[in-house]
């Protein structure tokens, strides 16, 4: 009899209470496969020579194709693929909620986030946001909440952060990742995580000769909305900083609960980007500082530029960046509607395999196009330590880089992860090569009962999204030619592992 999905799920609840967590993983594996996580048995590939639109389309706004999801854009076009994953609360999320639900401290307020160790809540806020990017089928939304994450960034390591961030990665992030970005900017700005990050708890007016800490506002003027040569002066600096005073963090009574105190606030008249602020304003100071950083024309084109080069290209094409600050300044700062102009102009479809993948985007995309069954435990965040990029770890506020000079030096990390996690040598990460080439092969109509399904030809394109070229399918030949007469597991293992260390997979 087939289990309606209510049935499957409380069944799966029940029999989740009275094993290990072992256990528990395994079950939430065979309900996640049985709610549509699986490799279908036929997998279409890109055989053309230049990048598959839709393989480009699904490396830049999503972290990569899932085992038959070109086939599923291909069936309904992209320009509904981007209409639906523009409207995340929209899509079914429930395969991956079964895996990330078990995060309890990532729903909890911050007060309360006290009450666990430091190791529980840096595990916790790191495997949760790489269960979400290799397994959520709103795809756009988790590439954007890595995307504001960058730009808001907040490291744990700092204070009491750890604490704190759970909370802003949740009513921050990705409450505001396709919204407005004043409404993002906004709650930013009283956020406890960011208050303890840039000193906003530590600015305040307590006598005449107090000075403001600048911190916060100097990089919500060079960083978060006008950037760095956006137009603002020290003198704005200073300002916007005498506005933010007075906003500060219980403790220890409603521990990290955020309150404003009138009695530590310069209520005197303030000069912001030309405009005036009267005297007297109290906490509506705040609110005019964000009206007018995030109205300023210099903000669009900041913001327009960032998203660019995030999803184009490095330098960004001035066309595409110009259109974007129009479109921000038109629908005041409307994300959703920048997403779907950048992803459906001709500047976005031309700039194929331009782009050098960081680390998550890497590591991501490896699991997701092996199909890979995970939960994210050390054995898989330490390769992100090691390769540079642990989630919320970078210590200065402008955010993990975009160059791809920065990420170069990553390339031996890359080879050993791609090597080991098609070999099932990253313990709590299982990949099922047979399954995944038969798929492949069938659809390329390739004789599944022989090692012929293994050819390169046939499995370079599926990774890469476009045919081999004569000098990488040689080398892949040579390697087969090397190994024996029979394909082993070991090495059909090796020769994926090959491709994922390819110079074209770092691309993308």
């Amino acid at each position: 009899m087939k289990l309606s999905r209510r049935k499957l799920l409380q069944a799966a609840a029940v029999l989740g209470t009275a094993v290990p967590l072992a256990g528990c993983e395994h079950i939430t594996t065979e309900i996640t496969q049985r709610l549509g996580e699986t490799i279908p048995d036929k997998i279409d590939i890109a055989a053309g020579k230049d990048i598959d639109p839709i393989f480009h389309l699904l490396s830049r706004a999503a972290y990569g194709p899932w085992p038959g999801e070109l086939d599923r854009v291909k069936q309904m076009g992209t320009a509904a693929w981007i209409e639906e994953q523009l409207n995340p609360a929209k899509i079914d999320d429930g395969a991956c909620e079964w895996r990330a639900r078990r995060f309890e401290t990532l729903q909890l307020d911050p007060g309360t986030c006290y009450e666990f160790k430091k190791p529980v809540l840096r595990d916790e806020i790191m495997r949760h946001t790489l269960i979400r990017a290799v397994y959520s089928k709103r795809q756009l939304f988790e590439v954007m909440v890595g995307f504001w994450t960058d730009h808001l960034n907040i490291n744990i390591d700092k204070g009491d952060c750890i604490y704190l961030k759970p909370s802003d990665d949740r009513l921050v992030v990705r409450n505001h990742a396709l919204g407005k970005f004043r409404d993002m900017i906004r709650a930013s700005a009283t956020s406890p995580a960011m208050l303890v990050y840039l000193d906003g708890n530590e600015n305040k007016k307590a006598g005449p000769h107090d000075i403001p800490n600048e911190n916060y506002g100097r990089e919500l003027l060079e960083l978060h909305t006008l950037g760095v040569h956006g137009g603002y002066t020290q003198t704005d600096v200073y300002e916007v900083a005498r506005c933010m005073t007075g906003w500060h963090l219980h403790t220890p009574w409603q521990r990290a609960q955020v309150y404003f105190d009138k009695n530590m606030h310069d209520d005197g008249e303030k000069h912001v980007l030309g405009h005036i602020i009267p005297a007297g304003g109290g906490e509506k100071d705040l609110e005019q500082v964000i009206d007018i950083v995030c109205s300023h024309p210099s903000t669009a084109h900041h913001i327009a530029t960032k998203l660019v080069r995030r999803f184009v290209d490095d330098p960004p094409p001035d066309s595409l960046v110009n259109k974007l600050a129009s479109t921000f300044t038109r629908t005041s700062g409307d994300i959703k509607a920048m997403m779907s102009e950048l992803l459906s102009s001709d500047e976005f479809m031309q700039a194929r395999g331009t782009k050098f993948k960081r680390p998550i985007h890497y590591i991501v995309s490896c699991l997701r196009l092996l199909g890979a069954d995970t939960f994210a435990h050390d054995s898989l965040t330490e390769y992100l330590a090691r390769m540079g990029q642990g989630p919320f770890q970078y210590p200065t506020p402008d955010g993990y880089p975009e160059k791809t000079e920065h990420w170069l030096g990553t390339l031996l990390w890359r080879w050993n992860f791609a090597l080991a996690v098609t070999a099932n040598n990253v313990p709590t990460v299982i990949v099922s090569l047979d399954k995944l080439a038969e798929a492949i092969a069938a659809a390329a109509d390739h004789d599944t009962s022989t090692d012929r399904g293994w050819h390169p030809k046939v499995l370079l394109p599926y990774f890469i999204g476009r045919a081999g070229t004569a000098p990488e399918l040689a080398a892949l030949d040579e390697y087969i030619l090397r190994s024996s007469t029979a394909i082993t597991s070991a090495h059909k293992a090796e020769l994926i592992g090959l491709v994922l260390a390819s110079p074209a997979f770092q691309r993308y």
